[in-house]
């Protein structure tokens, strides 16, 4: 009998599950201590919130995320269940924990621009890895989690939507440009969950009409070592039946299938579509 390995054990998924969360949580409140808050880059969220709060009434940031956690985690196990509840609860006290540890800690820069790219990248990479484990760190990513479930949107562009509002509040409180630096991190920050979310890999869809269909295909399964779906079509103008040979290659191997279909059928006919991910034999596991 083969011996199951960790990757298929269900305790192992489960805890590694819960490491994603802490390591995320780290993550995230490492980046608002070392960049975000020194240089008043409120980008969104209960971080961006307690920013504020930092600056007008000198409230301890760890305290003021814990605060307006509560009702968000409540939120969480009403529509996410308990098991998200159960998630959200060690997040929500994991991430300002790290929060209050890590304040006295030097910013990493002075430059408010540097903060917020720098900043982002750090919190994206964070609140994408808690997603991975199917966890969220509480506020405004719980609430983004929550549109997500019911809207089908990129967790990425929830986060952008729910905490535009948070950053127009900081463009009031501080000046236009702080608000400014703020939306830079934001949209660092959704376009690097969906990276951390999606992964780095880009493939190529790419399907292909031509009148030399078997050497085509036979060309695509030896020569490059992708499979081919045939695909039933027809002509919109003469009605008569056009297959269409479907295959997905990784970007390295889209310029050689190029050239094979050119060097077969010079006139045929060729659709190109970025994959963002693929799951599946030859690609990655599901």
């Amino acid at each position: 009998m083969r011996k199951r390995t960790n990757a298929n054990n269900p305790k192992w998924e489960k805890a590694l599950e819960y490491i994603y969360i802490l390591i995320g949580s780290a993550a995230v409140a490492l980046s608002f201590n070392l960049f975000l808050l020194p240089n008043r880059v409120a980008s969104g969220g209960v971080s961006g919130i307690s920013t504020i709060t930092d600056a007008v009434f000198n409230w301890e940031p760890a305290y003021v995320q814990w605060a307006f956690n509560i009702p968000l985690f409540i939120a969480g196990v009403v529509f996410l269940g308990k098991q998200y509840g159960l998630k959200t609860l060690i997040g929500t006290i994991f991430l300002p924990f790290i929060v209050f540890l890590s304040k006295d800690l030097e910013p990493w820069t002075n430059d408010p621009l540097l903060a917020s790219l720098f900043g982002g990248i750090g919190v994206g990479f964070g609140l994408g890895i808690v997603f991975r484990g199917k966890g969220s760190t509480g506020g405004t990513d719980l609430a983004a989690q929550i549109i997500h479930k019911f809207t089908g949107l990129s967790l990425g562009t929830c986060v952008a939507i729910i905490d535009g509002l948070i950053v127009l509040t900081a463009a009031t409180v501080f000046d236009i440009e702080r608000g400014l630096y703020a939306l830079i991190g934001l949209y660092v920050t959704s376009k690097t969950i969906d990276l951390v979310q999606i992964g780095w890999g880009r493939s190529k869809m790419v399907m292909v009409i031509t009148n030399h269909q078997q050497e085509v295909r036979e060309g695509i399964l030896n020569k490059i070592d992708r499979g081919v779906t045939k695909l039933s079509a027809y002509g919109g103008y003469t009605d008569q039946e056009r297959p269409i040979l479907m295959c997905v290659v990784d970007q390295t191997e889209f310029t050689k299938l190029k050239q094979l279909v050119k060097s077969i059928d010079p006139t045929a006919f060729v659709v190109v579509m970025d994959a963002a991910e693929v799951l599946g034999e030859g690609f990655k596991r599901v």
